[in-house]
C-alpha cells in the first residue's frame, strides 16, 4: 500500500474575501502497511488532509497518490489517472482515468460520529449499502457484510435490528462496518474514539489493531497520545496546516525541543518511566507503551539487578 503527497495546497473559497490556506505544501510518503496516527491542534489541518486521501477534496495543487490512483491539478482541471495503466507516470488520457468512487473504495474515511450516518432499517441493510452501490449483487454484499460485522464483534443477533436502537458504541460499530465491507486497503478514522468512555474506547482502539493485523493500513486522526504510544507505528505532526515530522512515536515523545515547540504533551506513563530512568531503573523505552507494559519493564530491571 502506497500514500503519496506531493507539493500539496488546498485553500477553502479560493478567490473569495474568505479564502483560507488549510494545507500548505505537504509532502508525506507512506510505503507498505502502516498504523499511522495524524496529529496537531484543532485547525491544523488535519481532517482536511485525510479527505484527500479518498477524493473528497481535491488540491488546489500538488498531487494525492493512493495505491494505483493519482488525483492531480494541472490548469485547474482534476486528473484521476489510474498509474498501473497510465505507463511512466504520464499524466493518462481518458481511457486510462479512473472513476473516483474507486479511489473511495480502495481508501475508507470514516468520519468523527460516524453513527450520525446510519439510516436503513436494519443493520444489515445498512452495511450492505456500501458494497450494493459499488455493484456487488445483493448475496454478495451480504457475505461481505456478515464478515465486516463478525471482525467488529457484532454477531447474527444484530442483523435484524434496526441502528438507531443500538448503543452509542454498537452504532459506531456498524457504522465502520459499513466501510470495512468495501474491502479497503487502508481505513481512515477521523477522532475514532471522540466522546468514548475509557472502556469504549479501549475496545474501539482493539478493533482497530484487529484490522490492522487482518492486513489494512490504518491512519488515525487523534489528540489521544496515549493511543499514539500504544498502537501506531508512524506518527505525523501538522501545524498551521503544514507538516512538521514524520517519525516514529518513541522518536517523538523523546524529542523534548520539538515537543516544547509544539505543546504536545507525552503520555504519563511515557513521563514516568523517564521520571524513573533519571532516578536510576534501567529501563528500554522501546518496551513501553502503557501501565501494563511499565510495570512489566520495572521488573525486569528489578530482577536484572
Amino acid at each position: 500500500m502506497k500514500i503519496r503527497l506531493e507539493n500539496l495546497f488546498y485553500t477553502y473559497s479560493p478567490k473569495t474575501p474568505f479564502a483560507y490556506a488549510a494545507l500548505k505544501n505537504i509532502n508525506l510518503d507512506l510505503e507498505g502497511r502502516s498504523f499511522m496516527a495524524l496529529i496537531g491542534e484543532t485547525g491544523s489541518g488535519k481532517s482536511t488532509l485525510v479527505q484527500h486521501l479518498n477524493g473528497l477534496l481535491t488540491p488546489s495543487s500538488g498531487s494525492v497518490t493512493v495505491s494505483d490512483y493519482q488525483i492531480t491539478v494541472a490548469e485547474g482541471k482534476r486528473r484521476l489517472v489510474d498509474l498501473s495503466k497510465a505507463g511512466n507516470r504520464k499524466i493518462a488520457r481518458k481511457k486510462k482515468q479512473f472513476d473516483i468512487k474507486t479511489l473511495r473504495k480502495c481508501a475508507g474515511l470514516v468520519f468523527q460520529f460516524p453513527e450520525y450516518q446510519l439510516f436503513e432499517e436494519n443493520v444489515l441493510k445498512d452495511v450492505c449499502f456500501g458494497p450494493k452501490n459499488f455493484g456487488a449483487t445483493q448475496e454478495e454484499a451480504e457475505v461481505k457484510a456478515k464478515l465486516a460485522l463478525k471482525l467488529v464483534g457484532l454477531d447474527e443477533t444484530y442483523y435484524s435490528r434496526s441502528p438507531f436502537e443500538l448503543s452509542g458504541g454498537e452504532k459506531r460499530r456498524v457504522a465502520i462496518a459499513g466501510i470495512i465491507a468495501l474491502e479497503p486497503q487502508v481505513l481512515i478514522l477521523d477522532e475514532p474514539t471522540a466522546g468514548l468512555d475509557p472502556e469504549g474506547e479501549k475496545e474501539m482502539m482493539a478493533l482497530f489493531r484487529r484490522i490492522y493485523d487482518a492486513g489494512t493500513s490504518v491512519i488515525l486522526v487523534t489528540h489521544n497520545m496515549d493511543i499514539v504510544l500504544k498502537y501506531v507505528d508512524q506518527v505525523c505532526v501538522m501545524s498551521d496546516g503544514r507538516l512538521l515530522k514524520q517519525t516514529d512515536p518513541l522518536s517523538l515523545f523523546q524529542d523534548e525541543d520539538f515537543l516544547a515547540s509544539t505543546a504536545i504533551e507525552p503520555p504519563l506513563v511515557f513521563r514516568c518511566a523517564k521520571e524513573l530512568i533519571q532516578d536510576g531503573f534501567k529501563l528500554d523505552m522501546k518496551n513501553i507503551k502503557d501501565i501494563s507494559s511499565l510495570a512489566l519493564e520495572i521488573k525486569r530491571a528489578k530482577d536484572n539487578g
